[in-house]
């Protein structure tokens, strides 16, 4: 793994939870025992999702569990000019058209169905842009999930690359921002396995290399729901960092010993570097992900 570049990539959208901090100590470990970097990125794509300083608030309490990253965090709400630069491309290639639809208009329908692929130049009025599917099946192998494959055209759809409010989609803007900042290695929740196939299209039209994935399952309240800031998780106590640390690496299969709950982060952190073995992360099977509260 020569040149390995990892990165986590949280939304500000509220306090760091336990459950981001799983996938934050699983990358931060993966690139550290492999030598490599590790990036931050806030994803800050949509402003009316954004909370006031809570992207600071993220950096500080990554820092307060020992989770060091490389070179200043990457923005995205900085990177509008990159995604028309790309967007602009796109379009000059034929891979993009601009849709009218509503919501409403395509919501009987299980994938988008070419509405609007006939139409090249963007209208005066309110649109999205799509990207065109081809009738082709992506296929990759994830380092924990095993072989992952997805017909776009039957299970997707064109899907959208900005939206029609405006900012530009997740989907975008994750792929270009992995291309500009050469990261070789992704490791993340594996609620966004499916999403990984779109991003090879757009790596595929971009002419860009394909990072190595890895999908690590996601935490769940005992209810079933992720563990997410839309379901109230609790934000992460700085107090008790170490302990915060110790349950994301047991969850990650990792056997830390009991004691390292009584030693400062960068211990902790230090010891998942010198033992992190990504083949102990459990898989999905059944979407059986980690229960945690």
């Amino acid at each position: 793994m020569v040149g390995y570049v990892g990165r986590f990539a949280p939304s500000p959208t509220g306090p760091l939870h336990f459950g981001s901090l799983i996938t934050a100590v699983a990358s931060f470990a993966d690139a550290r025992a492999h030598s490599g970097a590790w990036l931050v990125r806030v994803e800050d794509l949509d402003p009316s999702r954004t909370v006031a300083h809570a992207a600071s608030a993220i950096l500080r309490i990554l820092e307060e569990h020992a989770l060091e990253w490389d070179g200043p965090a990457l923005h995205q709400n900085t990177r509008d000019e990159r995604y028309r630069e790309t967007l602009s491309d796109l379009q000059r290639g034929g891979d993009i058209f601009f849709c009218t639809c509503s919501r409403k208009d395509v919501e009987t329908f299980s994938v988008y169905p070419g509405t609007c692929r006939g139409r090249r130049a963007p209208p005066p009025r309110p649109h999205a842009v799509r990207i065109q599917v081809s009738d082709a099946t992506f296929a990759f192998d994830d380092r924990i999930q095993g072989a992952f494959r997805q017909n776009l055209a039957r299970d997707v759809g064109d899907f959208v690359i900005r939206r029609r409010d405006g900012p530009f989609a997740y989907q975008l803007a994750v792929v270009v921002d992995d291309i500009d900042q050469r990261v070789t290695h992704i490791v993340r929740g594996a609620d966004l396995l499916d999403n990984t196939p779109r991003q090879l299209l757009l790596y595929e039209r971009l002419g860009a290399r394909v990072p190595t994935f890895a999908h690590i399952p996601v935490a769940r309240e005992r209810t079933g729901q992720k563990l997410s800031k839309h379901s109230s998780a609790a934000p992460l106590d700085r107090r008790t960092a170490s302990a915060n640390l110790h349950a994301a690496l047991t969850l990650l299969g990792q056997s830390p010993p009991d004691e390292l709950v009584h030693e400062p982060p960068h211990t902790v952190i230090a010891w998942a570097i010198a033992h992190w073995r990504i083949d102990r992360v459990p898989g999905i099977p059944a979407l059986s992900d980690f229960v945690c509260i």
